[in-house]
Formats: structure tokens, C-alpha cells, sequence
């Protein structure tokens, strides 16, 4: 007989430890590959340990990195985090502290550069983005945040020394680049580009799209969209997110060697490309939007590739301006320079080609 079942004469064993006793040498933590601003563990508790009720028994550990966006919208992103989860939009949030948070661990892996070009994949990630984009979040809905980020970036930038040789010639290569009229330029520029307000997540990259492990096969809601420490209310459809959204089908970020990047400017989408993720975003839209004659949709839709061009330079001003900063405050060994010289190259060429 087994000991402590009935009918035996052994006396019942002790009950396994339980997690909330659970030694931190007993839990086991694995690092995760993340992204460029975190640093992401994957923690779980031993077999011999039980859990306490509905407790996980693995969560993903957020640890923040170089933080630029500042204490505040640390808050709120966790507000967001919550809320999000709560819509069955994202992880859940199971716990937050000053340095990071937990996280609800979802078998998954992230999407590759080269996936974003799937067909199917493009086309979940449009309907995907349209859904977030369809929603009402407490938040101020002013759309402040993009020129608001950049110009404190500007600022912090205009601060900056850099005493290693390398990096202060790269460094020097960029603010020769007249940053601040250029900008003025692109607000003047996107200002008389109308596109409507909504909730944007901002940052809608390869890393920051999930496919679910079980789910690959699936026609629909095989991916999902994480990390909202950038989302806020935005220009909409190339007002960022799909500007942007394009511009990372160039970048690979799991590059094995120095600078931890390559950039390949002929993946950019095609029209065709183009096209297929707009209609299918639009097609989600339909609801809030009500119905449209062909001519309509066909005059949205060439409205929708214009905004696209433009924004899509938002999108290398912004990353370029974040990747200098993160040169000198980021631990995460990546080629932070070079990659901002990488993105204003592609602003100034795209800057030549649509404007």
C-alpha cells in the first residue's frame, strides 16, 4: 500500500512544502530573451512544492531596464497592464514592485522578423491592432504623447556626454543631423496629415507579438500583442502604429553578432503588402465605421497608404531618438548607436521618396 492511504498502517506523510514557504534557492529561474528595454525570467516552482489556491505555478519576471518615460508611466502602464488583462487582451498581472513585475507566463514564442511577411500572420496582427485600437481607456486622450515623448528626448539628448572615443564620434555623426529644426520640420509635416485619435499600443513589433504554443495552426487568435509601456492615445492608422508597424518588418533584433541588429530595407512592405494588412484591418473596423461603397473604401484605402508614409518617418525619428538615450543608460549589449544612425539613414531616404 501506498504510506498514508487508507487502509495502511504507516502513519500519513507531512504535507509537501508549500509555495508560500518556498525558499528563494527553491523556486528556479531562467532568463527569457526580451526585448531592448527589459529583462525577462521565467520562474518556477519546484514538483515537490505545492501551490497555495489558484496561485500559478510559473510566472514570467519582469525586471525594468533603462527607464526613460519616468516613474509616473510606470504606473500607469501597470493600470494598463491590469486592464488589458482584464479584457482577455494580454497576461494577466499577478504582482508589481518599484524594479519590475509578474507576470502571467504564456507558452508562446515570440514572432521572427520574417514571420510579420506571413499572410495570415499580417492579417491577424491588422485585426489584432484594429481591436486595440477600438477601445476606451481611462487615460488622457489628448494626442500628446508622441511629439511630448520626443521632445523630452530631445532635451535629455542635448544633455548628453559620451567619454569613450567610438562613441563620441558616432554620437557627434547624429546631432550633426540638426535634430531639433528636423523635427520641427516633421510636426509641420504630420500636423497637416489628418489622421483620428485612438488607443495605440505603439510599439507593435516581432518581439512584442506572442504565438501561442497549441495555436499555431489556427485561422485566428493564434498570436497576441504584449508589452504596452509605450501605448497611449495616438495618431491612428499610420499615425504610428502601422507606420511603425511596417518599419520593424526591416529590423531583425536576434542578429548573433555585433551590432545585435540587421537592417534589410528591401522587406519593407510592398503595396500589395500594404494593401492586405489595411483591408483586413479595415474590415474589423467595419462595426465602428458602418458600411462603405467600393469607391469609399478604395479612397480610405489610399489615404490610409499616404498617412503611412508619413507617419512611418515618425516611427524613425522616435526609435532613433530612444536609441541614443539608451546608448549610454542601457546594460543590454546592442549596438544602440549604431542603430540610431540606422534609423535616421531611413528617415532622411524615406523622407526623400514620399515628401
Amino acid at each position: 500500500a501506498v504510506p498514508g492511504a487508507r487502509g495502511s498502517r504507516c502513519p500519513p506523510p507531512r504535507a509537501p512544502p508549500r509555495a508560500a514557504v518556498a525558499a528563494p534557492d527553491a523556486c528556479r529561474a531562467r532568463a527569457r530573451s526580451g526585448g531592448l528595454s527589459n529583462l525577462l525570467f521565467k520562474c518556477a516552482l519546484p514538483e515537490h512544492i505545492l501551490s497555495v489556491g489558484d496561485e500559478p505555478r510559473q510566472v514570467l519576471l519582469r525586471v525594468y531596464g533603462a527607464i526613460l518615460q519616468g516613474v509616473d508611466s510606470l504606473v500607469l502602464e501597470s493600470v494598463m497592464f491590469a486592464i488589458l488583462a482584464e479584457r482577455a487582451l494580454g497576461p494577466r498581472l499577478y504582482g508589481v514592485f518599484p524594479q519590475g513585475r509578474l507576470e502571467q507566463y504564456i507558452p508562446s514564442r515570440r514572432l521572427r522578423t520574417e514571420d510579420l511577411r506571413d499572410p495570415d500572420i499580417s492579417k491577424e496582427i491588422a485585426v489584432k491592432m484594429s481591436r486595440f485600437h477600438g477601445m476606451v481607456m481611462p487615460f488622457n486622450k489628448e494626442p500628446k504623447w508622441l511629439f511630448g515623448t520626443m521632445e523630452r528626448y530631445l532635451k535629455q539628448i542635448s544633455e548628453l556626454t559620451f567619454s569613450e572615443e567610438g562613441q563620441l564620434k558616432k554620437f557627434n555623426h547624429l546631432k550633426a543631423y540638426n535634430l531639433q529644426q528636423e523635427m520641427r520640420s516633421l510636426r509641420e509635416l504630420l500636423e497637416a496629415t489628418p489622421s483620428p485619435v485612438v488607443f495605440c499600443h505603439n510599439d507593435v513589433q516581432e518581439g512584442n507579438i506572442l504565438l501561442l504554443a497549441g495555436h499555431e495552426a489556427s485561422p485566428s487568435d493564434k498570436l497576441m500583442l504584449i508589452d504596452f509601456e509605450y501605448s497611449s492615445y495616438n495618431y491612428r492608422w499610420a499615425g504610428f502604429d502601422i507606420g511603425n508597424h511596417f518599419c520593424e518588418w526591416v529590423y531583425n533584433y536576434t542578429h548573433g553578432s555585433w551590432p545585435y541588429y540587421k537592417a534589410s530595407p528591401e522587406n519593407y512592405p510592398s503595396r500589395q503588402q500594404q494593401l492586405h494588412f489595411i483591408r483586413h484591418y479595415l474590415s474589423e473596423d467595419s462595426g465602428r465605421r458602418g458600411d462603405t461603397t467600393h469607391e469609399e473604401q478604395a479612397r480610405i484605402e489610399e489615404e490610409m497608404l499616404t498617412e503611412i508614409k508619413r507617419f512611418a518617418l515618425a516611427s524613425h525619428f522616435f526609435w532613433g531618438l530612444w536609441s541614443i538615450l539608451q546608448a549610454k543608460i542601457s546594460t543590454i549589449e546592442f549596438g544602440y548607436l549604431d542603430y540610431a544612425q540606422s534609423r535616421f539613414e531611413a528617415y532622411f531616404q524615406h523622407k526623400a521618396q514620399c515628401c
